[in-house]
């Protein structure tokens, strides 16, 4: 009898693991396809890094003065700043197939109801992504190198490391990026219960303060730059907001019928 339940248990177990190791196997499968993805985009780009360089580097270079320009401190940096900007690059025009991946790996385990709502939030969430990058480089970066161009001492030669402007640049591309996810983040927070419309409206006056400590904290010491990022940050707040209050009723009325 014991050796009966031994071998009841040890096939019990056996069954368990089976799921574990095919699930490892799937993440493998489609990491390997993430990977594969972005060295296809990175090997079409790197003919062309030197050109996506001077594009990004465009808004500083456009306001620099007479005589001066851009510098490379170090041996390496004219081939690695274009290489690493590069690799960004092949990342950023790969997310969407990466969360398709993402989503195809959790879509099995998710509720029908919850698939219909996941599905629309992770397009609106690159969406969004692409649109707060979009904002840092036609709005925010012109009004911040115009700012700091003309701030120093007029016997000061401005002369920037290219490896340096880099790292600027994609610190607030990442910024203004996941700024621009706060309605997903505030439809989440609905949704899963965490808060309800009411208790974030009554939060408002803080989320609002919150929006010009952030503006200001990116952006140049004045009120008209300050607005520029704390105004659409509220705006999509709100939008947050209407979109959770449309869940809440969709999910409350499909519960009552």
């Amino acid at each position: 009898m014991s050796s009966q339940n031994s071998s009841t248990e040890e096939t019990h177990n056996r069954d368990k693991e089976q799921p574990f190791i095919e699930h490892l196997t799937e993440l493998r499968s489609r990491l390997l396809r993430v990977f594969i993805a972005i060295g296809v985009a990175f090997v079409l780009l790197i003919p062309f890094a030197n050109v996506i360089y001077e594009f990004i580097s465009l808004p500083l270079r456009e306001l620099l003065p007479e005589g001066s320009t851009m510098i490379a401190t170090e041996v390496a940096s004219p081939l690695l700043a274009p290489f690493k900007l590069t690799i960004i690059a092949s990342i950023f025009l790969t997310i969407p197939y990466i969360l398709h991946q993402a989503w195809s790996f959790i879509a099995p385990g998710l509720y029908q109801h919850e698939r219909r709502l996941a599905v629309p939030l992770l397009a609106s969430s690159v969406l969004l992504f692409y649109l707060g990058v979009a904002f840092a480089y036609f709005v925010v970066f012109p009004l911040l190198f115009d700012f700091f161009t003309k701030i120093g001492p007029t016997d000061v030669a401005i002369m920037t490391d290219i490896n340096k402007y880099l790292d600027f640049v994609l610190k607030l591309f990442l910024a203004f990026g996941s700024a621009f996810e706060i309605p997903i983040a505030t439809v989440l927070l609905i949704w899963s219960g965490v808060a309800s419309v009411d208790s974030l409206k009554a939060k408002r006056p803080y989320i609002i303060v919150i929006c010009f400590v952030v503006g200001m904290l990116l952006t140049p010491p004045d009120i008209i730059s300050q607005s520029l990022l704390a105004i659409p940050m509220w705006l999509l707040f709100e939008g947050g907001l209407f979109f959770g209050k449309m869940i809440t009723q969709r999910t409350s009325e499909t519960t009552n019928h």
